[in-house]
């Protein structure tokens, strides 16, 4: 079977074919436009879709060596993301699958995430644990198998990706805030500056980061409204290191609680170097195992590859052309 995957649920336009578990190709066209607002603007997100959409799905197919009339079925992100861009992504891909006769699905984000990891380990089995952080989301869940999932906590506030943009907003660095901070935080001392880890030293699963980032804006203020350049490494080593050990904090407390051990670290943020190495010291007793870096952040590969394993259970539900902004991986 060969399906092509679409992703336009925030500010990549990305387009992947899969075949029989296979990647063939994945393209991702970044919109550059946002960076000169510190952020992602979902009216320029939507606009751009439509410009780089057929040009990206085109690319995607002439470099996995198939047409459109190869294709067996069309899967595309239907949510979580902004509504304009997953209107775009949808209506694409279902003019796209009505015109070829072919079966489309809209799918989770979220879950699409999740087996990314898949695709980096096809030996990977059920159950584990899997803590998604995300530009919107910070989530530990329980996955038992195909659409098994159990939610153990999340964030009450802020992501953890939005703390990244946010804190690399207020130390005047670029976007997107999580590589801008990682960045700056080279060669840094993440001692320097003790910012504050909500329920760090509580049994809950659930993460805070607004307090976090308004610690770090009267810090700076404090200083003048500006870290000087020779603090910043230190700064941003603080800051960057206070989300990571929240993170890791409770995805230890999920792992003892279950007993599994495996864990699983999924989303943008687990692109990021210094959670990735202190993970590997903190579980020496757990496999932890995160998707290839080009697979972390927002990509039609984990749409595609997904969208075959749904489509070969005959799934093409007829909701699928209904977009859910804040749709739940649980729903």
């Amino acid at each position: 079977m060969i399906v092509l995957g679409i992703e336009t649920s925030c500010d990549e336009t990305a387009a992947a074919v899969c075949e029989d578990g296979k990647l063939l190709s994945s393209v991702v066209a970044s919109q550059e436009d946002h960076a000169k607002y510190g952020g992602v603007v979902p009216e320029v997100a939507s606009r751009m879709h439509e410009k780089l959409l057929m040009g990206t799905v085109e690319t995607a197919l002439s470099r996995a060596s198939v047409t459109k009339k190869n294709l067996h079925g069309i899967a595309v992100t239907r949510g979580p993301g902004l509504m304009g861009a997953l209107l775009t992504g949808i209506s694409f891909s279902r003019g796209l699958a009505l015109g070829l006769k072919i079966p489309f699905l809209g799918l989770n984000h979220m879950e699409a995430h999740i087996f990314a990891n898949f695709i980096t380990y096809p030996e990977l089995e059920f159950p584990f644990i899997c803590l998604l952080v995300s530009g919107g989301h910070t989530q530990i869940w329980k996955v038992g198998g195909l659409g098994n999932y159990d939610l153990m906590g999340e964030t009450r506030d802020d992501a953890a990706g939005e703390a990244f943009d946010k804190g690399a907003r207020i130390l005047g660095l670029g976007y997107p805030g999580g590589i801008e901070i990682e960045k700056a935080a080279r060669g840094g001392d993440s001692t320097v500056v003790n910012f504050p880890r909500a329920f760090f030293k509580t049994d809950s699963i659930e993460f805070s980061f607004s307090g976090l980032k308004t610690s770090l804006l009267r810090y700076v203020e404090n200083l003048g409204g500006e870290v000087p350049r020779d603090q910043m490494p230190d700064v941003a080593a603080s800051y960057q290191s206070a989300i990571v050990d929240s993170l890791l904090s409770k995805l230890r407390l999920a792992v003892d609680r279950t007993g599994i051990g495996t864990a699983l670290i999924g989303g943008g943020v687990a692109a990021n170097r210094k959670l990735r190495e202190r993970a590997g010291n903190l579980f020496p007793d757990c496999k932890i195992l995160y998707p290839d870096i080009d697979l972390c952040t927002d990509n039609a590969a984990m749409v595609a590859f997904l969208g075959e394993i749904y489509l070969r259970e005959g799934k093409s539900s007829i909701n699928s052309h209904c977009v859910v902004p804040n749709l739940r991986l649980s729903d």
